[in-house]
Formats: C-alpha cells, sequence, structure tokens
C-alpha cells in the first residue's frame, strides 16, 4: 500500500487519495463484473422516467437497509468474495462500513451527475470510501458556496479516495464523461444508520 496526497483539509471537509492502494485490480474487476447482481435503475426527471447512465449493485451486512425511490432494499450480508476487501477499506479508513454501492462505467458514455452523499441516513458528517478499479476517470469536486471553485482528481487503477468532515455539506461530486475509456468499477462504501422501516424515505437525487 502506497502513502496518501492530501487534496483538501479545511473547515469544508477532508479529502484523501491512496494512490495504487489496491492490488490485482484486473482480477477485482472481472470477479465483480461476474459476481455481483447489476442493475440499471430508473430516476424520474419532470415527470418521466429515464434509466440511469450506468448500472448499479447494492449489498451490505445482513439486514442493513436502504430506501430510495420508494423502494426498501435489505442487505442479506456480505458476499463471501468482496469480505477481505471490505474489512481491508473500513480498517484503512478507520470506519467500520456497513453498506457499498457499486458503479459500472461500462464506456466512457457512462457518467455519474452531480450530487452529494447527504442522505439522513448516513449522518452529520459521514465518511465515505471510494475504491476505483479499471480505466482511469475524472472524480471532479465543485464548492457550493462558489461553483467556480473545483478540485479534480484523476481516479486510476485501486486508487482509494476517502471522504470526510462536513465536506458533504459543502461540496458536490461527479464523474463526467470520458471518451472511449473502457470498464470502469467504483465501489462507495458507507455507514448506513438503521430507522424503522415505516420511516420516511428520502428523494433520491438525479444522477
Amino acid at each position: 500500500m502506497s502513502g496518501y496526497d492530501t487534496l483538501l483539509n479545511d473547515e469544508t471537509g477532508k479529502l484523501l487519495v491512496y494512490r495504487n492502494w489496491c492490488p490485482d485490480t484486473q482480477w477485482w474487476l472481472q470477479t465483480l463484473v461476474d459476481g455481483l447482481d447489476w442493475r440499471q435503475s430508473r430516476v424520474r426527471v419532470f415527470g418521466r422516467e429515464h434509466p440511469i447512465p450506468r448500472l448499479e449493485a447494492w449489498f451490505g451486512a445482513a439486514g442493513v437497509r436502504y430506501r430510495y425511490s420508494g423502494q426498501t432494499l435489505e442487505a442479506k450480508g456480505w458476499p463471501a468474495v468482496v469480505k477481505p476487501l471490505v474489512d481491508a477499506v473500513c480498517e484503512q479508513a478507520g470506519e467500520p462500513f456497513n453498506a457499498v454501492l457499486a458503479n459500472w462505467y461500462r464506456t466512457g458514455d457512462d457518467k455519474m451527475g452531480w450530487h452529494a452523499d447527504n442522505e439522513p441516513e448516513l449522518g452529520d458528517n459521514p465518511v465515505v470510501a471510494s475504491l476505483s478499479l479499471g480505466a482511469r476517470r475524472d472524480f471532479r469536486l465543485r464548492r457550493n458556496e462558489d461553483r467556480q471553485q473545483t478540485i479534480t482528481v484523476a481516479l486510476g487503477e485501486g486508487d482509494l479516495l476517502i471522504m470526510g468532515g462536513p465536506l458533504q455539506h459543502h461540496w458536490q461530486h461527479s464523474v463526467p464523461k470520458r471518451a472511449k475509456a473502457e470498464d470502469r468499477i467504483n465501489l462507495t462504501f458507507r455507514t448506513i444508520r438503521q430507522e424503522p422501516v415505516g420511516a420516511q424515505a428520502p428523494a433520491r437525487p438525479t444522477r
């Protein structure tokens, strides 16, 4: 494992990146492509449904629930093949993550729109870890108070990005299109606080 670079550490949040953190990235990429239950979710925009421009898979510790767009997903437990990777990321980040959202960017046309990881069940100042496998893609941030203030991080094979502090209150992030990019899988690790199933679900941002 390599050391880390501090990209942001001030009153607006903390952003670290560990370069080449994960070995055997091509093996992990193919294992996740073959082994996860990938789906193309749909979002409603101005009254019309649209497929999101990527595939998703969600998994986590048994019993952890994640609610969005009128759905309640309940994890059945960690897939055995990824549990060592989950444990390693938890140790590196110092956070007991209990859920992972995987995004599969199949080509450079797949993308993620501007958003913040600010769902109520993540807590006030969540720690979110993001592991990149496959093709290099830009991870962009823009400041809420001044959208001309931006940070662009090129994330490649095995890079581990960690966001913390009040970053989700002050910054949004995205993964824009990239010409001729090949497969990339991004694993985002979260700690979801559990609430009663009947609690009102937050609206899902358009991404």
